[in-house]
């Protein structure tokens, strides 16, 4: 844990100087130091150093605001340098939604709060094994899975449409459509 130490006190001063929950300006850090890290986000939101949970809340929350996707992959950035590390699915979960007027807002599970709507659009993809794998995205490319137990509560407010693919069910939100699957998939 001493290389972890070293290699992240850059990434945790970055991270503090954001004021409140304000988030650093990462998109516009290019620094000429790089480097990876064993850092692994989980399917399930947890983040892994070295195989051992990351179990302290406020440090994954304070990584959670240098987090940054590029084309080649998730990287912590700083200033001064920037460790790449693994995503295995998002790097964020929904974890609630609530609806407000005619927005749904989401929570992750690191504390950010984003209203889905033309700027942060819902998508669902179809798992290997059939199932939907929803997400909403969160900032700059990073995206959000949004949970079965929040996905079921999505389901349940959905209205059907007629679409060129057939009886659609969907939702609305901050005036944009989203699908989230055919109608008679959730006939009962």
């Amino acid at each position: 844990m001493a290389e972890f130490s070293t290699k992240l006190d850059g990434v945790v001063a970055a991270a503090k100087q954001a004021p409140g929950r304000g988030l650093p300006p990462v998109h516009l850090w290019n620094p000429a130091q790089s480097g990876e890290i064993d850092i692994v986000i989980k399917r399930d939101g947890r983040w892994l150093h070295e195989g051992a949970v990351i179990s302290r809340e406020a440090l994954v929350r304070l990584f959670s605001t240098v987090l940054r996707k590029d084309p080649d992959g998730y990287w912590l950035v700083t200033p001064v340098e920037k460790m790449k590390i693994t995503v295995e699915d998002a790097p964020f979960i929904a974890v609630r939604m609530d609806r407000e007027g005619e927005a749904l807002r989401f929570l992750t599970n690191v504390g950010d709060t984003v209203e889905a709507g033309p700027e942060n659009p819902l998508r669902i993809e179809i798992g290997p094994d059939g199932a939907p794998r929803p997400y909403v995205h969160v900032r700059r490319g990073l995206e959000a899975l949004i949970s079965r137990p929040v996905f079921y509560e999505l389901v349940e407010m959905a209205q059907e449409r007629a679409t060129p693919d057939g009886p659609t069910l969907g939702v609305t939100s901050n005036g944009a459509w989203f699908p989230v699957g055919p109608a008679q998939a959730h006939v009962l």
